[in-house]
Parts: structure tokens; sequence; C-alpha cells
């Protein structure tokens, strides 16, 4: 059948005989030709008198390309446009913001002082409080065993050692004067090497950008300054944010070196596993929180979409990018989310919504939770570990409620991502410095975004219709649910979530045979990381797979 197509959808035509790389054919006029054969890409047919018609405005807005292409747009600058996840008739959980950390009994430091490298931030705020030991004393220490297992791990991009220095000096200067600022003053942590810090080195991971020097700090970073935290270290991410390989190497499992710690918050998760950090800052646009915390056996936080600016992090997609941390416990996890979350005027995106969270409540009265029955029902790797997980949840109280994800296209219309990060990096593949990337594969980046380049505007614009009615029919699904279990590599699940912006925490509840740690994924409401942490802390307080820990 033919049908017609609107001009933004077959512009893309004209790249394909040399208008982003060969600059030589940039003069060279679109023919009916050239329309003819791109109609094999995007699926559609034309008579040779409409091909014929097109001809004008397609060649018209090839040069409206090359003008546009004459302005410089640096990472930083987001479309016009702004993804907003919630759908119609929603309503955020009611009352204000409160946070209560758990009421813990004295904390002594370990006989063993390698013990410390394990201890959470709940602990060691506890030890800093008390003045049983000053945060420099513990940044030392954790400078010490970057410094002694990166060569193992390959989890740092820079060393941030005399910022960490004069930080901790500060922060127990500040402590010595009465002015404790909270549980994360003094406590050391590193963040991923794709949010910005005045006079270090910010390189994505990537070869075209390892010497790039951003003049401003990201604003995670300033409010974790503001909360005392004590920045020790830039970490890997797998180039521009995909997997665990950057231009220094592969980010290592410490619980296997033979194998990645996935990514692509690599680092991130690799350092804390490894007790080489208390917690670190991760990202997540489709699985960069979730996938190297279910590797590395961390307990990791991916907020709703919108919780948490992302001014000074690098841009992948502009509708799918999210911050979140990777802790050792829960608890942790809620600690570092409530210093970072809330609007900040430059972020458009960010939506300011209660976050009520209370550490101690014991029982899971009143909660509803659900999981994916067809799920946990299938065949996969870790299916014992999970159904154990089932089973603790109801010796909890929990009454588990089958749940079907909605029956729509979500991978699909996964093309989104690559449509994004196709132009957040539009110059690299201009310039044909995508080739200095590390991996040249089929399956990588400088592949992605030379083929995203053949994605017309209207079907982007059409996936995007399509995500609307996902957001819709998710919020149904989950009306009268407050939390759901996912097994963590429910593939359909991870994308489905990530388009529509639930949050979620991935924590350890199991190992394979070979000692390797296994994950189970708690899915909260949009906006709902309450109750999604205290479902999850629950969970965790009951088992003890966070507190085993890999031997380098």
């Amino acid at each position: 059948m033919k049908k017609k197509l609107l001009i933004t959808s077959l512009c893309f035509a004209s790249m394909a005989f040399g208008a982003f790389v060969t600059k030589s054919l940039e003069n060279e006029s679109i023919t009916v030709d050239i329309v003819k054969k791109a109609e094999k890409i995007i699926g559609l047919e034309f008579t040779q008198p409409e091909a014929d018609s097109m001809l004008t405005e397609l060649n018209d807005t090839r040069k409206s390309f090359e003008e546009i292409r004459k302005v410089e747009l640096k990472n930083e600058v987001a479309p016009a446009l702004v993804f907003n996840p919630l759908p119609t008739g929603f309503e955020f959980e009611k009352g204000t913001s409160y946070f209560k950390a758990s009421t813990i009994s004295s904390v002594s430091l370990p006989k063993d002082k390698n013990d410390l490298a394990f201890y959470s931030v709940r602990q060691l705020a506890a030890l800093i409080q008390n003045k049983k030991i000053t945060s420099l004393e513990l940044t030392k220490f954790f400078l010490e065993r970057l410094k002694k297992y990166d060569n193992q791990l390959a989890c740092v991009v820079t060393l941030t050692e005399d910022l960490a220095l004069k930080q901790a000096a500060k922060a127990d200067a500040e402590i010595a004067a009465g002015k404790y600022k909270g549980l994360l003053h003094g406590i050391p942590y590193g963040a991923k090497d794709l949010l910005a810090k005045k006079g270090y080195k910010t390189t994505w991971g990537s070869v075209p950008y390892k010497n790039q020097v951003l003049d401003y700090d990201a604003v995670v970073i300033q409010r974790l300054e503001k909360a005392g935290a004590v920045l020790c270290a830039k970490l890997t991410l797998g180039e521009l944010a995909w997997g665990d390989v950057w231009f220094g190497g592969t980010t290592k499992n410490p619980w296997n070196l033979n194998r990645g710690s996935s990514g692509s918050s690599a680092g991130s998760a690799s350092s804390v596993a490894a007790g080489l950090l208390p917690f670190a800052i991760g990202s997540e646009t489709l699985g960069s929180i979730v996938s190297p915390s279910s590797e590395c056996g961390d307990t990791g936080l991916r907020p709703t979409f919108g919780r948490v600016p992302r001014t000074g992090a690098m841009a992948l997609s502009w509708s799918m990018d999210k911050l979140g941390p990777i802790c050792r416990t829960v608890e942790d996890c809620a600690i570092v989310f409530n210093a970072i979350l809330g609007k900040d005027g430059q972020d458009q995106s960010v939506i300011d919504a209660p976050f009520q969270f209370d550490a101690n409540k014991k029982d899971l009265k009143g909660i509803k939770i659900a999981y994916l029955k067809k799920d946990f029902e299938g065949k996969y790797p870790n299916k014992t570990q999970d159904s154990l997980t089932l089973v603790t949840m109801k010796k909890l109280g929990a009454e588990l409620i089958p749940l079907e994800l909605p029956n729509l296209p979500s991978n699909d219309i996964s093309f989104l991502l690559s449509v994004e990060a196709a132009a957040a990096f539009d110059e690299l593949t201009r310039s044909g410095k995508d080739d200095l990337m590390v991996r040249q594969i089929k399956n990588a980046w400088p592949n992605a975004f030379r083929a995203a380049r053949f994605i017309p505007a209207v079907e982007y614009l059409q996936a995007n219709r399509h995500r609307t009615l996902l957001i819709q029919e998710f919020n149904n699904r989950l009306k009268g649910i407050d939390v759901y279990l996912s097994p963590a590599f429910a593939s359909r699940n991870l994308t489905m979530t990530n388009l529509t912006g639930h949050p979620c925490v991935v924590l350890p509840n199991g190992f394979r045979a070979e000692g390797r740690p296994t994950s189970i994924t708690f899915m909260g409401k949009l906006f709902g990381e309450g109750k999604l942490l205290q479902v999850a802390k629950i969970y965790q307080d009951a088992t003890d797979f966070h507190l085993k820990h890999p031997k380098l």
C-alpha cells in the first residue's frame, strides 16, 4: 500500500549519501533514485511522481541541516522537549517528606581494621559522630584500598586524593566545632566519571574525551559536598555509558576477576562490592545500575525518572537517564538518595515530590506487594534463589498478588534511546572521531549512533506516543499495588520500567554454585521510593547475603 510520509521522516535519506561524514557529497542533489532506495529502509512506498514532488523540500531540508550543524551544541544542551512520566490522574503520596534513620546500638571499631571496609554508611556515620574515628582516618583508609586493589579491578579513572584529604580535614573541623551535618558528614564516596568535578578530568570513559576537563561541578556532587561527603575517586564506566569496557581496559567483578563487572556503572559497583568505598553514585538509562549491582552483589537504587537532577552529568538519553546510589545496604541507598533528590532549577525534568522513609519500620502491614508470576515461573538460572525470596517475603507477612506486565511493544520502541544518544553525540559521529572509541563491533555505540541516523523523526514521535500508552497502562496495572518483585534480569520488565520511569531497588538474594551473588529486584510506584525502600530493607534485614564479601 502506498502511504504518505511527512518530510521530516524521509530527509534522513540524504544522510545515507554523504551528509554527515563524507563532506564532498554535501552538494550532491537528492534524486528520485535516492528517495526510492530510502523507501526500503523506512518500509514505505511512493509513486514516481510522489517521489519527484518531494525533491525540493528534501534538498531544502538538507541545507537546513548544514546550517544547523554550524552552531555548536554541547552535550549539556537538552532538547526543548521534556519527558514527563506521570500518567493521567496520577496522585503523589500525601503529606510532607520525612526521613528517619535506623536506631542502632553502639558501633565499635573492628579488631581487624580491614573489616572496616565493609561497614555500612550508617555504621561509619555512628563511628564518626561518636568520635571513634575521624573522617581523615577513614578517608586515608579507603584511599589506600583504592590504590591497592585498582590494579586488579580497573575501577578508578582518577583518584581525587588531594581533594579528598582537604574535604576530610574540613569535615573533622566542622564536627569538632559541633557542626555535624548528618549521616554523610565525613563519609568517603566515589562518583561515576560522567559526573563533572571542577579541576579534574571528566572522561565519560571514552578515548575522544579522555582529557576533557569541565569547569563546573555536577549538582549531585554539589549536594553530597553540602552534606559533608568526601569524594575519593572518579570511577569507571563503559565508554559513553555502555558496558564495562573503557579506554583503560575492562572493569572487573571482585567476586570473579575473570569476569567484567557489567555496566555501565562498572567502577561504582565494583569498588563498593570490593570494599574500596562505602558508596558510589551510578547512573541508569537501560540497566546501568541494575546490571552491575546484580553482577557484583551490591544494593543499588534506580530512582524514579525526574527525582534526581542530572545537571552536570553526561547526557545519553534526556528522557531515560537517571542518577542513583550503589551501596552496601538498602538504608544506605535511602541515606544517599535523601541527600541528592529534588529540584535544582536547571534540570527541567525534575519534579518535587514527598519522600517518606522510616528505617525503623519492621512490618509490611498495609503495603500491597505483587510479583511477576509468569517471570518467576519461567525457566532461568537463578530460579531457586528467587523462589526462596518469595518464601521469605511470605514469612515476613506479605500477601503476594500475581501481576502481569502490559502486553505492549516496549522492546520495539526502545530505539528511543539510540535516537537520543545519537543526537547527544552527533558531533562525534560527524567528525569521524567515533573511530577512536575502543569497541568497534556491531553491538557498540559507534555503529548504534550511525544506524540511528536512519530512524525517521516521525517514527521517533510515534514511538513516544506508544510510550504514552505504556505509561498509562502500567499505571492501571499498578493500581492498589505499592511494590512488586521481579527477577533481576527479567529483560522485558527492565526495558519497560526504564521507559516508564519507575524506581527499583536491586539487592543480593543468594549465591550461584561457583560463588557469585544472585540478586532480586523490588519495583516501586512512580515517586514511591519510600515504601519501596522500606519493603526492600525489611527483606534485606531478614537475610545475610549483603553481609558476605569477595576476597581479593
